[in-house]
């Protein structure tokens, strides 16, 4: 039985999407080296990113050779207890051949506690699209493209003792992002939060303040570092590490929040990704990110053909660029790291390319990067492009890019899940993407062509999105279908995705 298209998910009324260029790796997140030829120095100081593979440590495309210590106050000393989607500061040098070195390597955790206050955002087919949270009153939210460690973003639930590593976004009650999830023992002695100190809630004769309503009380042996009790009322962010005692957290640890993370270091240059704080300002060419203003001119380079005026607050981007005197940065490059589609089956184990770093899921041509993060839920395994060798039921979150050769989806995210022994006929698929072609009875997205003849559309429904597409508008679908017979897919099911 076919289901109709629903109509009160909306059309996305952006302009038709453009042509995005496919980033060419010779290696995959977990461990491959890329095929760029080998150079010079690109770069000498601090790149700020989350892990997207081992062998040394991959962070924003980078291969980082390290000496394997990790410089943490949570609990991790070694490279091999990092985890991928962790946000690491890695001080060092980094080549145009892909290659670096660090000469340190940092990690902290964004939260560690317990999660209460969890809502479920459901597709129209049930499944879990994101989730929201909070920890001790701090509000977290996590998608398809958060990394989770031994739970899954669908049987995260209340009273999950968890650490997270994320961004802090746009929100003005101080929402964060979570780029990894991952379990641990509960223990209220070690928990850790960060944010804004509430207005007016800072007593420096009681020795406490609020962040986001909750109460937190410190001694004067607590701070960090340099920091002093004195320092708290100008701290963008702050974090606290302590024990909840009777609803309070008791500090033994303050220092300043995330922002530390993306100060200079020994060299001008730095690389980072993060969501956009703010919209583009065209007046002084600028937007903030990561507690940085970030400055573009005429050479900034924009890939993936965005443009400045793409940049809109919560969009997750990577910037390269240089520190200035004022402490500002000018953005030599800014590419996109939002993922904007998804295909979910049955690995094609003969497409399988090691030399490419491709493959097909559902006629779909998945492209992995050096910053592909591949997962297994039940595997401890730093998993590489060599481990999916098999009939995998995988789920891809990803970027739609068009090159010459066609249409990919270049991987953010892998999630590697149990191999079917049993293979149904016919296989079924799902994927999420940009309508891109209309002809007859097919339509054409990520660069599969989908028969939609058996579609049960209600009256009106088909034209509304015929005639959308025609007018410009980008339509985004969710399709569910299978292939039969082999390289002939049929449509069973449409949705028209809602814009975010």
């Amino acid at each position: 039985m076919f289901r109709a298209v629903t109509l009160h998910r909306m059309l996305k009324l952006a302009a038709a999407p453009i042509a995005l260029s496919v980033l060419s790796a010779c290696g995959g997140g977990g461990g491959g080296g890329v095929g760029v030829a080998d150079g010079g120095i690109r770069g000498t100081g601090s790149s700020v990113g989350p892990v997207s593979g081992f062998g040394s440590v991959f962070v924003n495309g980078v291969k980082f050779e390290t000496d394997g210590r990790v410089s943490s106050d949570d609990g991790i000393e070694r490279e091999d207890q990092l985890q991928e989607g962790m946000i690491l500061r890695i001080e060092g040098e980094w080549r145009v051949d892909g290659r670096g070195n660090a000469e340190s390597v940092e990690y902290d955790d964004t939260f560690r506690g317990r999660v209460d206050n969890l809502t479920q955002t459901l597709d129209a087919d049930g499944m879990v699209e994101s989730v929201q949270f909070t920890i001790y009153e701090q509000t977290v939210v996590a998608d398809q493209q958060t990394v989770f460690k031994d739970i899954a973003l669908e049987t995260l639930a209340d009273g999950a003792f968890v650490r997270i590593s994320g961004w802090r976004e746009p929100d003005p009650n101080g929402q964060y992002r979570a780029s990894h999830i991952g379990l641990m023992t509960q223990d209220e002695t070690n928990v850790e939060i960060e944010g804004r100190i509430d207005e007016g809630s800072l007593q420096l004769n009681l020795n406490q303040f609020s962040i986001n309503g909750q109460l937190v009380s410190y001694t004067d042996s607590a701070f960090a570092g340099s920091l002093t009790e004195a320092d708290l009322a100008d701290l963008l962010l702050v974090e606290a590490e302590g024990t909840i005692s009777n609803g309070v957290l008791i500090a033994r640890e303050i220092d300043e929040g995330e922002t530390r993370r993306y100060r200079r270091g020994s060299g001008d240059d730095i690389e980072f990704s993060g969501p956009v704080s703010t919209d583009y300002n065209a007046s002084d060419r600028s937007f903030h990110i990561n507690g940085l203003i970030v400055f573009v001119d005429d050479n900034t380079e924009f890939d993936d053909g965005l443009s400045a005026s793409d940049l809109t607050a919560g969009m997750l981007i990577q910037v390269e660029g240089d520190f200035q005197d004022n402490g500002s940065v000018l953005a030599e490059e800014i590419e996109a790291r939002e993922g904007n589609a998804s295909v979910d089956g049955v690995l094609d184990v003969n497409t399988l390319n090691f030399n490419d770093q491709t493959f097909r899921v559902g006629g779909v041509l998945v492209q992995l990067t050096p910053r592909t993060i591949i997962t297994d839920d039940d595997s401890d395994l730093r998993l590489k492009l060599e481990d999916l060798n098999g009939s995998y039921q995988v789920e891809v979150e990803g970027i739609e890019r068009q090159s010459g050769s066609g249409v990919t989806l270049e991987a953010v995210k892998i999630e590697r899940n149990e191999e079917d022994t049993t293979p149904a006929s016919p296989r079924k698929y799902e994927l999420e993407g940009q309508l891109s072609d209309i002809e007859d009875s097919f339509y054409t997205i990520l660069g599969v062509r989908i028969d939609i003849s058996l579609v049960d559309f209600d009256d009106g429904e088909r034209s509304s999105i015929e005639s959308a597409f025609s007018q410009g508008a980008s339509v985004s679908l969710e399709i569910d279908y299978v292939e039969s017979p082999p390289g002939v897919y049929v449509a069973d099911e449409i949705e028209l995705e809602s814009e975010d």
